[in-house]
């Protein structure tokens, strides 16, 4: 399956008024498996009971089935999966990072750190470009001071939840 066919879901999710998050793939090519994250227009604020509701999920999924059904690129027998981000959202595009600048994030890396970890967390300051690259800033506790990760190291990052935060 082709970066086309994230473009125009991507198309389609926001027309019908949400913010596409991501798409995953997975399953097998005889039975693929489509996980379409969506958040309500405008964005989540990560707490809970703010966001994407079944009914939300169930109204992305309809809008998204004509679509796929005729689509030559998707097997027949796929599984849609329509949900919200969580409250630990994904971070993907570029305005993702800045749009979640001062909220606490953690980063799954390509390579170990020097300590070992491929985590990183910290407050995300936001992207910068250093040397012609993409890096995404953040202030990490203790003594680590600031720390600049190519966005091409990383496998993953999200929002962190903490519930101690919440009460």
């Amino acid at each position: 399956m082709s970066d086309e066919l994230e473009r125009v879901i991507e198309e389609r999710v926001e027309a019908l008024g949400y913010e596409f998050v991501e798409l995953e793939r997975a399953g097998s090519r005889a039975r693929p498996i489509l996980r379409v994250r969506v958040d309500v227009a405008g964005g989540s604020s990560g707490e809970p009971g703010t966001g994407v509701t079944v009914d939300d999920c169930a109204r992305v999924s309809r809008g998204l089935e004509e679509y796929l059904d005729a689509s030559p690129e998707v097997a027949e027998r796929y599984l849609l999966e329509v949900s919200s981000p969580g409250v630990e959202r994904p971070l993907v595009r570029p305005r993702d990072f800045e749009r979640f600048a001062g909220r606490e994030i953690a980063v799954r890396l390509k390579q170990a750190q020097a300590d070992g970890s491929k985590r990183a967390e910290g407050e995300l300051l936001g992207l910068a470009e250093v040397d012609g690259q993409e890096v995404i800033r953040l202030r990490r506790g203790g003594d680590a001071g600031v720390v600049e990760i190519p966005r091409e190291g990383v496998v993953r990052a999200h929002l962190v939840f903490r519930w101690k935060d919440r009460r």
